[in-house]
């Protein structure tokens, strides 16, 4: 799923056996919610990698829905065009994409940071990105680099765990005590591979070296072979909007090197960028 799949028509049913009178998330007023939006987001997102097809039943579960409002709503989704199903099993289709696109299409940053990032790959004949924070992901909403065939490039509107990239350590290390701290309470830490940071004690020393230094260098927690540097890109008032990163093999340069070759490319275009955002 796409960054993109957090929003949807406001053609979603608003069927009487899926109103009731509950209250609306904090900070919104309760004429300004409309539950049937939210229940039908709520619908595109419970598809995922482990998940890409669901019953109208497993879809209400996943949902906190009964199966007869999950399979109206899914009903309605396969009318604009979003869902398809063979009668008892339903999926996602292309058009799903429209929503993501939309995003990367009107968003200003992504188009502002296009120019940038050219630079950055012209400089280091390396593939970067801008990434932003969407809950505990990393979602890339911009890329620039050399089209070549390898396992450490990620695609637009990738989602990656935060723990686990350069660019999503630098901004949990940039959050505040209070919300660093919150993170770190709710969280399990996820193992994918032999180098990925696993214990709790390691990852808060981790952060507090990033936020220490102002840069992040991660290698080998997600994919074997891959390396990730990132620095913080600010705005011109200096508030935190996303992480300018690099990803790259790992090849037969040392961390040394590579942070010597790349960091001061990335962190010169970051500030290049700050009036302009």
């Amino acid at each position: 799923m796409t960054v993109a799949a957090t929003a949807t028509a406001a053609a979603l049913p608003a069927a009487k056996d899926t109103q009731d009178d509950s209250a609306p998330p904090a900070g919104l007023d309760k004429r300004d919610w409309i539950a049937g939006l939210e229940r039908g987001v709520s619908i595109i997102e419970a598809f995922d990698d482990a998940n890409p097809r669901l019953t109208a039943s497993q879809a209400g579960q996943r949902t906190n829905m009964t199966r007869t409002a999950a399979r109206r709503y899914l009903l309605t989704l396969q009318h604009m065009g979003y869902v398809a199903s063979d009668g008892k099993l339903f999926w996602l289709t292309p058009r799903v994409l429209r929503l993501g696109q939309s995003y990367l299409e009107s968003a200003r940053l992504p188009r502002v940071v296009q120019p940038f990032l050219q630079r950055v790959a012209a400089g280091t004949n390396e593939i970067a990105y801008l990434s932003v924070m969407d809950g505990d992901e990393v979602v890339y909403i911009a890329r620039n680099g050399p089209n070549r065939s390898m396992s450490t490039g990620y695609v637009l509107g990738a989602r990656v765990p935060a723990q686990v990239t350069a660019s999503g350590m630098l901004m949990l290390a940039l959050r505040s005590d209070a919300e660093l701290n919150a993170w770190l309470t709710a969280r399990q830490l996820t193992v994918f591979t032999s180098h990925t940071i696993a214990s709790m004690e390691r990852m808060k020393l981790e952060l507090a070296r990033i936020r220490a230094q102002g840069w992040a260098l991660s290698e080998q927690q997600l994919d074997l072979n891959s390396r990730g540097i990132a620095v913080p890109l600010r705005d011109r008032h200096g508030t935190l909007v996303g992480a300018l990163n690099i990803t790259m093999p790992m090849g037969h340069e040392s961390s040394e090197d590579a942070v010597a070759r790349v960091l001061p490319v990335l962190r010169e275009t970051a500030q290049a960028m700050r009036n302009l955002i």
